[in-house]
């Protein structure tokens, strides 16, 4: 067997780290903790810097340096959670699995160039390197989010616009609920910063596999991009999985019907730990 790879039937990874995105906190990983933690996984849900809260609470009384908040920033302070978790461990088969959302999914990419994690699971992730899509509601959304004339003030949506962009595929009165218990204000900053250096990777190093998820209706990221984001990794010795869910919105992780997400997430990891021999 060739040095290099390392079996793992038995030993690979249980620790799970699940990273929010833009507008969420820990509190849209619940079911998803709950779950793993139900199968056996040490599952941790670290908040963004000035995300940690209830969501209700952090609407009413946004951070004071929320608006400054930086890309690079969220980053280091979860490096530092996925470097405890094992990340930077010399056996690859005690490195965390990391499963993110949103741009939860493009740090979940970064991690994996980094070397800090056995598994990833990007879930409608932000693509590195500057990548776009011809999508009016695409472009849209990065216009409004990134827009330079509103300088450092935090990006807050209101009932309406997170119904319509964020969980467009909900009822009314479904959406009108998801943002009153999920949806928090956040950094422009941070989005800005996925359009920058901050947000490069190099996609052509041999990797960890990657597990990537789409939404069809999704006018955040539209899954167009989630499967150019797949699509642009190049090692052929490397695993990259690409899914796409049918009638699932940019809220795929929570809407109604989420457990099927769930469910093949599990499946996916489980096939890796069964066949796969892990990357060093």
């Amino acid at each position: 067997m060739d040095a290099g790879f390392i079996l793992n039937i038995y030993i690979m990874s249980r620790k799970i780290i699940f990273i929010h995105g833009m507008f969420q906190n820990p509190v849209s990983w619940t079911p998803w903790v709950t779950y793993f933690s139900a199968q056996g996984f040490d599952c941790h849900a670290p908040a963004w810097p000035d995300h940690d809260g209830e969501p209700r609470v952090l609407r009413a009384s946004p951070p004071e340096t929320l608006g400054d908040l930086t890309l690079e920033e969220v980053i280091e302070k979860l490096e530092a959670d996925v470097i405890l978790a094992g990340g930077d461990d010399p056996d690859v088969s005690k490195r965390p699995i990391v499963v993110g959302h949103s741009v939860g999914g493009l740090i979940a990419q970064i991690f994996v160039s980094r070397g800090l994690a056995s598994l990833a699971v990007a879930i409608c992730p932000v693509a590195p390197n500057k990548m776009m899509t011809l999508d009016w509601p695409f472009f849209k959304n990065v216009a409004a989010i990134a827009n330079p004339f509103k300088g450092d003030k935090p990006f807050e949506h209101t009932a309406e616009t997170f119904h319509e962009s964020f969980c467009n595929t909900l009822t009314k009165e479904d959406a009108a609920l998801a943002f009153k218990l999920t949806a928090t204000p956040d950094s422009r900053n941070v989005l800005r910063g996925c359009l920058g250096s901050a947000g490069e990777i190099d996609i052509t190093l041999k990797h960890a596999p990657l597990l990537f998820i789409s939404a069809k209706e999704d006018k955040i990221i539209p899954y167009e991009l989630v499967e150019k984001n797949a699509s642009a990794y190049t090692d052929v010795s490397s695993m990259v999985t690409y899914k796409e869910f049918p009638d699932r919105s940019h809220y795929i992780c929570v809407e109604p019907g989420s457990e099927e997400v769930v469910d093949h997430v599990h499946q996916w990891i489980k096939d890796q730990q069964s066949a796969v021999p892990l990357f060093v």
